[in-house]
């Protein structure tokens, strides 16, 4: 059909010279002229085609037109409203009238309804009694007329006044329309044979290029847009609460270990050996291999004590010690584990070691400029003070609902100094938070066996319509930090929030499965807008 039409413009083209109005072209297959809409469209696809090979050029022309809805199309095939009305009615004094119920049963409920109206306001039928009878003998519907008009036309003679009428009825809309005038090209030819897009080898070793005619090379045409790569939406969330410690002199640590032993995912943080955290339905363990490498034998012995027997002015847990739950390899429940081997070698010089000398368990990566802002300087027991920050991936074998993954990520961040008091932490937690854009939050307090006091965060989430926890925080307990190493007056913040939510406060999302997992949307992703906290 495409090359039908094609051939028939350039034919009349050939023969006319020009083509004044595609509206005067009968399609193949067609006995009337090329009106409609729709047939202009099909017309416009052919010279299109053409005008790609410069055979022709055409000008669009815009024109108003109407057409037919579906209750003027029924109008102009079975009369309008008031001529059924008309016709369904017996002729006064020769039959017996018809109430309006009887009316209605035979033409239809709407049908009655309008017609009865506009067949009264013209005269054509009238009362009589309870009934309805004609007054007129013959009718002109004009009514149908015009949709028949409308229909093979687009328009009416008696114009835009009855138009608009009939579009206030709601018989017919308006649409806009168009036609072609269409002129010869630099490349004319009754020929519709497509030029050649491609030089072949066939075409150079016989000769066959020398006769061939090739399609010219658009310079200006774009290409078709690659698809680069885009950052997730925790990604960067991520980046943004990075740059925050940053900004407030932290180095960030190193935590690449997944897989932590019991020692120093829960030991070393004065966690007892018996809390449920431990148990296989909160924690991740490893089968193979299922044991880690001792920790340092010293520094293993006060741990053990402090737990079975107290010490440092704590009477501990009084509970036996296993060497073999220690021992154990785990998915790391918490970055807390990276921030405890951190404290211990922070700890080295106080307790007279200096096995690095730059204590550099201090994310090296980051630089030494970075290292000098997060660390003080070091006083007359070795100590120093420092600002440690984390962001990675932490497991745990969670219930999986509209919060809550198996796996997620944890921001945390340390402060070790001389004299830090519980108002330090709040103080400093708002001042963090509000630089994440989170200035409604409230604190409450909780428990955690490596930190007393210790407070949770709660932050508002606009879309759950309710307070949802962000974090938990507090102080490094004595049993934790003085078989470190630490002297007894330096004090340690820690606290730990959840890079999901805030991302999910952020970017409006309501349940945590739409942001990381199978359901993502790879095109949310790529067209989720930059974050500013």
């Amino acid at each position: 059909m495409a090359e039908a039409i094609q051939q028939l413009v350039l034919d009349t083209l050939d023969k006319e010279g020009t083509i004044k109005d595609t509206r005067t072209l009968t399609l193949p297959g067609h006995k009337e002229p090329a009106a409609s809409h729709d047939s202009q469209i099909i017309i416009l696809g052919a010279l299109n085609s053409l005008s790609s090979r410069e055979m022709i050029t055409y000008t669009t022309q815009e024109t108003l037109s109407h057409v037919l809805t579906p209750e003027g199309a029924s109008i102009a095939l079975n009369g309008s409203h008031e001529a059924r009305v008309w016709a369904a009615l017996p002729v006064k004094g020769d039959g017996q009238p018809l109430t309006p119920k009887e009316l209605e049963a035979k033409i239809g409920a709407e049908a009655a309804k309008v017609g009865q109206g506009r067949a009264f306001k013209s005269k054509w039928i009238g009362k009589e009694g309870t009934g309805l009878v004609k007054l007129a003998t013959s009718i002109d519907d004009v009514t149908q007329q015009e949709m028949r008009e409308v229909d093979s036309t687009g328009s009416l003679k008696s114009g835009e006044k009855a138009l608009a009428e009939l579009r206030k009825r709601k018989l017919i809309v308006q649409r806009k329309g168009q036609w072609f005038t269409v002129s010869k090209g630099s490349a004319f030819s009754t020929s519709t044979a497509k030029p050649e897009t491609d030089l072949t080898v066939d075409m150079l070793t016989s000769g066959a290029w020398k006769n061939s005619t090739f399609k010219k090379y658009n310079f200006e045409a774009e290409g078709i847009p690659t698809n680069g790569g885009a950052l997730h939406p925790l990604m960067k969330v991520r980046e943004e609460i990075r740059n925050i410690f940053l900004e407030m002199g932290f180095a960030e640590m190193p935590t690449g270990a997944f897989v932590e032993s019991g020692f120093w995912c829960f030991d070393s943080l004065f966690v007892p050996q018996q809390h449920p955290a431990r148990e296989v339905q909160d924690t991740f363990y490893l089968s193979d291999p299922s044991t880690s490498l001792p920790p340092p034998k010293d520094y293993y012995d006060r741990v053990s004590k402090v737990h079975e027997h107290g010490g440092y002015g704590s009477t501990g847990y009084r509970a036996p010690w296993s060497e073999a739950e220690t021992r154990k390899l785990l998915l790391r429940t918490h970055t807390t584990a990276s921030s405890a081997a951190m404290l211990y070698k922070l700890a080295a010089r106080c307790r007279g070691e200096d096995d690095d000398p730059n204590n550099d368990g201090l994310a090296t990566h980051s630089g030494s400029t970075q290292r000098n802002k997060a660390e003080g300087g070091v006083d007359s027991t070795g100590f120093r003070p420092a600002k440690l920050f984390s962001i990675d991936r932490v497991f745990r074998n969670e219930t999986m609902d509209a919060t809550h993954l198996a796996e997620f990520h944890q921001v945390e961040g340390v402060v070790a100094d001389r004299g830090l008091t519980l108002a330090d932490l709040i103080g400093f937690m708002r001042v963090f938070f509000k630089k994440m854009g989170l200035e409604n939050i409230r604190f409450k307090p909780a428990y955690n066996p490596y930190t007393e006091p210790s407070l949770e965060i709660f932050a508002f989430h606009p879309q759950l319509r309710k307070w949802v926890e962000v974090g938990n925080s507090g102080m490094f307990r004595p049993e934790m930090l003085e078989p470190m190493g630490f002297p007894k007056d330096v004090h340690v913040h820690g606290w730990g929030i959840g890079l999901e939510r805030p991302t999910m406060i952020r970017y409006g999302i309501s349940n945590i499965r739409t942001l990381v997992g199978h359901k993502v949307s790879i095109e949310g992703v790529e067209k989720s807008p930059a974050v500013r906290f």
